[in-house]
């Protein structure tokens, strides 16, 4: 599957509808970061197959955040397979849709002047943005851990309040989520970057979150949006603070 990308032993990038999504596979288990949008679930499903494993051996879906274009698939293989989807105890009550910490109609349409912001918004909506994607038993994840891959959370809210991103230490790979990302069709930009402003619930905390990933030590980057990204958390943290106190 050519969207499908093995960054390191056990750890494949796979790129979906303007999203993407990590599989991290130890021996015959998996866990799954984030399953893209509602109409990309044949898609995760084929990834899956592209590694040699099934939905069957999924251990944990592990969330970044409960946005629909990350959440999408996940309410769908908890209650057929009987996945546990876990997440930051901040993001379970944005999961089962208590409130919702997404960008809004009007923001879109306040934003519409943008380069990239309708073509983009009309595919969300054809990818199943615009679906209920709840999950109806979301959990907090334990402390620690213990999941294939063994990912270490880190709490990067702003984006959401409980978004998370997920530290790979022995491979030397920092899943960031939307807390980082290295393009967007809403943006012009390249690189490591924040997303344009209207997607994050709290910038100001957004960019706090970024000094909390420049202290991790990984040399490559696996962003929602976006290519992987080859170099420092460091460095990328850095660029994208710049960009975004230039903007």
């Amino acid at each position: 599957m050519d969207d499908v990308t093995e960054i390191r032993e056990g750890v494949h990038l796979a790129r979906g509808s303007d999203t993407n999504w990590v599989i991290l596979t130890e021996g015959d288990a998996v866990t799954l970061v984030d399953t893209g949008y509602p109409g990309d679930r044949e898609r995760v499903i084929a990834s899956l197959a592209a590694v040699g494993r099934r939905p069957e051996d999924l251990a944990a879906i592990l969330i970044t955040h409960a946005h629909s274009d990350h959440l999408g698939s996940a309410e769908h293989l908890r209650a057929t397979y009987g996945v546990p989807v876990l997440m930051h105890e901040e993001e379970v009550p944005h999961a089962r849709r208590e409130f919702l910490h997404q960008v809004s109609a009007g923001q879109i349409a306040r934003n519409a002047w943008r380069p990239g912001v309708l073509p983009w918004a009309v595919r969300a909506v054809r990818s199943g943005g615009l679906t209920d994607v709840r999950v109806a038993a979301p959990e907090a994840f334990p402390a620690p851990l213990d999941v294939p891959g063994r990912p270490v959370p880190v709490h990067t809210p702003g984006h959401t309040a409980g978004h998370c991103a997920y530290h790979l230490p022995g491979a030397g790979v920092l899943i960031t989520g939307d807390a980082l990302v290295t393009g967007h069709p809403t943006s012009r930009a390249r690189g490591p970057q924040l997303l344009p402003g209207f997607f994050h619930h709290d910038r100001d905390e957004a960019l706090v979150s970024l000094r909390a990933m420049e202290r991790l030590d990984a040399d490559v980057l696996l962003p929602g949006h976006g290519p992987a990204h080859h170099g420092s958390a460091a460095a990328a943290a850095e660029h994208a603070m710049k960009q975004a106190q230039a903007r």
